[in-house]
């Protein structure tokens, strides 16, 4: 399980120090493991926080949210609910987040990278600045786009393909997780709340769900890379080869 101190959780989570320790506080929040006098915070707190920052934003009062919590934690097993949390919360890839220099951008994609292809790669979410050096959630994805641009394309075509990319997959997502949400909401909360009793059972849902996206992911881009690449290719030969019956007419003639 990933592990966290305060500023970078607060980071992940779209939020602020201050408001990690006020969550704390008003028992929102467990306490962070101590190591020495270092906090260490996990997924599961940044699940947690994810969730109280979606309810504030819905207008759900700190009131409303310990509510919901207590619910939970009335006569549940602690494992049960820090394992639903963590079934939300935890990544959905093993991949480790690396990071990189300015100098080491300009050496991977070839010298194109300027001011404005790094404000687009930041807004895209491909590296995030971190004092003199960028984070990259995704070194799969980062290399990915430096091999493109070593075949011959330029960085602001592989950016529109990760723009592309990422507007679609994310409708695919939404779309995705709104049917599971669905399902686990009318399975599991018909009266309007998921009851601590039932919390192993969806954190169960959760996490088969993780796999099959995955794989339906790949076996839908597989066979539709293949489809396109098809008739890309048959495109470009037809027309090669009317070029050339049209210039065989032409000697005949």
């Amino acid at each position: 399980m990933a592990e966290y101190r305060i500023d970078e959780l607060a980071r992940l989570a779209n939020t602020t120090v201050r408001n990690v320790r006020v969550y704390q506080d008003r028992g929102l929040l467990s306490p962070p493991r101590r190591q020495g006098r270092v906090g260490i915070y996990t997924e599961v707190h940044l699940a947690r926080l994810r969730l109280i920052g979606q309810l504030l934003k819905r207008g759900y009062t700190f009131a409303n949210i310990a509510e919901l919590v207590t619910v939970w934690e009335r006569g549940g097993d602690l494992s049960e609910i820090l394992g639903f949390e963590a079934a939300v919360g935890d990544p959905w890839s093993d991949e480790i987040p690396g990071y990189v220099t300015p100098d080491e951008l300009g050496e991977l994609f070839a010298d194109q990278v300027t001011p404005e292809t790094v404000e687009r790669a930041v807004a895209l979410g491909l590296i995030e600045p971190e004092g003199q050096r960028f984070r990259v959630p995704s070194p799969r994805l980062l290399h990915a786009g430096a091999e493109l641009v070593a075949i011959g394309m330029s960085l602001d075509t592989v950016l529109d393909i990760a723009q592309g990319l990422r507007d679609r997959i994310d409708a695919a997502a939404g779309e995705l997780n709104r049917r599971v949400s669905e399902h686990i909401v009318n399975t599991y909360a018909p009266d309007g709340i998921i009851h601590s009793e039932d919390l192993s059972e969806v954190a169960d849902v959760i996490r088969r769900v993780r796999p099959l996206a995955q794989i339906a992911v790949d076996a839908v881009l597989a066979q539709a890379m293949s489809r396109h690449m098809h008739e890309v290719l048959g495109n470009h030969f037809a027309a090669v080869i009317d070029h050339l019956r049209e210039r065989g007419e032409r000697r005949s003639a």
